[in-house]
């Protein structure tokens, strides 16, 4: 049974009563938008996407929600803002702070309209809303109450669950300053039922400055906020959640989730949401930070993949385990092969996790109606769209050996755009190609007497054919090769070199079939003398 389907079949268990009374579950899933979301945070939008999709699915009625947490202090500075322009507004929160483009209603949305588009574009929808509405219309009043009330079991579960010890003066608020309105800078100092007392404190982060100032403020309506693993327990509570999951670090003994956990039973008398914990999405083996700007953000990737491989990628592997994005290896052409695999097993009525994947790669308005059309490797495509002399239709029709279909011509323009896209951003020098027309390459004329005569033995094959097939070429080659005695290393780098300079490439059979025949065979009589 697929991963996502294992999830349901558990939710289906612990949640039993609400969904036989017909009462929607609710999923959550958050993001800070502290800068350019990079494209990890997909990872648990595609979890609680596909678990949302499922139980629609099954008929069983769900809402998505997704927040953009924007009442988080500034406390980063992204590496491509001018930090003079910006630097002033560090401590404020997000939703305060001016749109990089001026456009925007703040920084936050700035990014988030960025990363929901992301979202939407990659098939997911669940409905947005931003953690300042929360707060500001007072739907969190009560929970910030009840959070100041039972200040000392919180202070205790802090300690017992993590360790992390807090003064007995602590209390789990944080005002906006009245006079600097910054929220990452204030020290709350007393709550007396009605109002907390602060200081707006100087040196109290290093990445802030406060202004001094001090006061008593009322902690409702939008002038506070909780500290995070509070407010995660008090969201479980507001929200009404029942299913939410977060990343694996957050997961363990005495992390987030377990504080926050402890903190819904034992403060607010809520039942924590089932949770799914997963692995990170790491690029290039890295974790990213947004605030940083480290890492390849989700609209990066989004651009470089159609949503169908996006969400491959995304849903390819059980949350327990690692994805590793490396778009400058050979990530997308693996993702499009894996495609291509799973496409034949549900074509062909397989019933196990892969055809099932397949099937989920799709959006759900497509799945009833998908088509089996011709996929053409994506390395071949991303070769062919280098090659100008190249028709990539006509070699498309030659590999299906039928004509195309529109679906065919569908997938095959789909293909040649994300060829092009990868090629021209992050594809590697050795998926980089370039016909070498003009001259001789230099390495060639260093190759040894049996790699000569071996290329020899190439143009004595093909001079008397009068077109070349790409499949009987390619068995001439391992024919020519073993009767030479050539190592198949130097063989086949040897004719690489001849015609691309490089020591690879592509299927060398297809690859000397589609040149033109006098260029090739002009260039195997200069390169074997």
């Amino acid at each position: 049974m697929f991963w996502a389907d294992k999830i349901v079949e558990k939710i289906k268990i612990e949640h039993k009563d609400k969904i036989q009374a017909k009462e929607p579950l609710v999923i959550r899933d958050e993001k800070t938008s502290s800068g350019r979301v990079h494209v990890g945070s997909m990872r648990g939008v595609a979890v609680h996407g596909v678990v949302s999709e499922i139980l629609y699915e099954e008929e069983i009625a769900n809402t998505f929600l997704y927040e953009i947490n924007d009442f988080d202090p500034m406390d980063g500075m992204p590496s491509y803002l001018d930090e003079k322009e910006f630097g002033k507004y560090m401590g404020q929160p997000l939703c305060t702070v001016p749109s990089p483009d001026g456009k925007a209603k703040n920084f936050a949305e700035y990014y988030a309209d960025e990363y929901k588009k992301v979202i939407e574009e990659t098939g997911f929808t669940p409905e947005f809303y931003y953690s300042s509405d929360l707060y500001i219309s007072g739907k969190m009043n009560e929970v910030i109450q009840q959070a100041l009330e039972n200040a000392d079991t919180i202070r205790k579960i802090y300690k017992k669950v993590s360790g992390s010890d807090k003064p007995d003066d602590w209390l789990p608020i944080s005002v906006v300053c009245e006079e600097c309105g910054k929220i990452g800078t204030t020290k709350a100092t007393s709550f007396d039922g009605e109002k907390v007392s602060y200081i707006c404190e100087k040196d109290m982060v290093s990445w802030a400055k406060g202004c001094g100032q001090s006061g008593s403020i009322s902690p409702y309506n939008g002038n506070a906020k909780l500290p995070w693993k509070v407010e995660w327990a008090a969201k479980f509570k507001v929200v009404k959640v029942d299913i939410e999951g977060g990343g694996k670090d957050h997961s363990t003994k005495g992390g987030a989730r377990d504080v926050a956990n402890h903190i819904a039973r034992e403060v607010f008398d809520y039942q924590p949401p089932f949770d799914i914990p997963y692995e990170f999405f790491l690029v290039g083996g890295k974790k990213m930070s947004s605030s940083k700007g480290s890492g390849s953000s989700a609209y990066e990737i989004g651009q470089l993949l159609p949503p169908t491989i996006f969400r491959l990628a995304l849903l390819g592997k059980n949350p327990k385990q690692t994805i590793d994005f490396i778009p400058d290896g050979d990530t997308i052409p693996t993702l499009f092969d894996r495609y291509d695999t799973i496409a034949q097993k549900y074509f062909e009525n397989v019933d196990d996790d892969d055809a099932r994947l397949f099937s989920l790669t799709h959006l759900p308005h497509e799945r009833a109606s998908l088509v089996e059309r011709f996929l053409p490797r994506f390395s071949l495509i991303s070769f062919i769209a280098q090659m100008p002399h190249m028709d990539a239709y006509e070699e498309v029709i030659k590999m299906k050996g039928d004509v195309l279909t529109d679906e065919d011509t569908t997938e095959l323009r789909l293909r040649l755009d994300y060829a092009q896209r990868w090629l021209d951003t992050y594809a590697p020098e050795n998926f980089k190609y370039e016909l070498q027309t003009d001259t001789v390459p230099e390495r060639a004329l260093t190759f040894s007497d049996t790699q000569k005569s071996a290329l020899r033995d190439v143009l004595e094959y093909t001079q008397p054919q009068k077109t070349l097939d790409g499949q009987e070429l390619h068995s001439k080659l391992h024919e020519i090769r073993a009767e030479a005695e050539i190592e198949p290393k130097d063989f086949f780098t040897a004719l690489y070199i001849t015609f691309l300079d490089k020591e690879s490439g592509p299927k060398a059979g297809w690859f000397l079939s589609v040149l033109d025949k006098a260029f090739l065979e002009r260039r195997l009589d200069d390169v074997s003398q």
